[in-house]
């Protein structure tokens, strides 16, 4: 278990609220650290070098090889917000926004997981300060194009780049999603996205973009990279479902990180309570 039993029969209810403006930032992080009181970090080791970062390497030893060396460790935070939105920016300064710690799991679509603990800030209240439109439905990512940088993309590699991912606008407007600056209390290093990226719990980790470079408001809902690459195998939601098959494995169970037995996946990654309701009158077999 992650949540305290006696806080999960109204959790569902608080979050919900939450996503609105009754409830403050302040409020609603001092009830989400609760989650952190039985979920253990991993060791260090694995989130560091354990890793995909495609645009350096698909395989994760050179991947973390190549990010070492690179300047992206040097990168300095610039997003561009633009699209649906009252007011447009570039993002390089991040003193308004409320710097919180959480542990999440992280379950990838290889059917591996790991507990991170991340240091970040809700996205909400990023686009609060964004103003989307009453058009916007969806948020698009797009990572930072420098094939300078990142070898994968001067050597037009798996993926077209620059990488893309999506959200809908309620479920970037979660209180469980972050944009992570940090890790194990460090600056994102290059290997884990720095030097911002997105963390949603309760989705594959394929939908955690890293270096992103630009935010934008739509009204379409966008094709992200690997549904592009492979509609059949990864969808746009990208939910943790174990009752949902990749076409090449399954996903009703998988390996943690350092430890020898695999363990039965849990609906969203254990976060049905807090964001189950968002999906209600989806068919998660259609929209996987």
């Amino acid at each position: 278990m992650v949540t305290n039993k006696n806080f999960y029969l109204n959790r569902r209810n608080f979050l919900k609220l939450g996503a609105g403006t009754l409830v403050s930032s302040s409020a609603i992080a001092e009830e989400l650290s609760k989650t952190n009181l039985d979920l253990v970090p991993s060791d260090s080791e694995y989130a560091y070098n354990y890793v995909n970062f495609y645009e350096f390497s698909t395989n994760k030893s050179e991947c973390v090889k190549l990010a070492n060396k690179s300047k992206l460790n040097d990168k300095a935070i610039s997003i561009e917000i633009s699209g649906l939105c009252e007011n447009p920016m570039t993002l390089t300064d991040l003193s308004a926004f409320k710097i919180v710690e959480r542990v999440y799991r992280l379950r990838c679509v290889e059917a591996w997981s790991m507990n991170l603990p991340w240091q970040g800030f809700e996205l909400r209240e990023l686009i609060n300060l964004a103003k989307p439109t009453k058009e916007a439905k969806y948020v698009k990512f797009t990572s930072l194009y420098d094939p300078d940088i990142f070898p994968d993309q001067r050597f037009n590699g798996v993926l077209d780049y620059p990488y893309v991912e999506g959200l809908r606008l309620d479920e970037a407007m979660h209180p469980l999603t972050l944009l992570a600056t940090g890790l194990y209390k460090e600056k994102l290093k290059a290997q884990n996205g720095a030097p911002i990226r997105l963390v949603v719990p309760w989705k594959y980790g394929f939908k955690y973009i890293k270096s992103i470079a630009k935010i934008e408001f739509t009204k379409e809902q966008p094709i992200s990279s690997w549904e592009k690459y492979n509609p059949k195998e990864y969808g746009f939601y990208a939910n943790v479902n174990p009752n949902v098959a990749h076409p090449r494995w399954s996903q009703a169970s998988h390996r943690v990180l350092g430890s020898f037995f695999k363990e039965d996946t849990q609906m969203f990654n254990g976060y049905e309570e807090e964001v189950g309701y968002l999906y209600k009158d989806l068919d998660l077999r259609k929209n996987f």
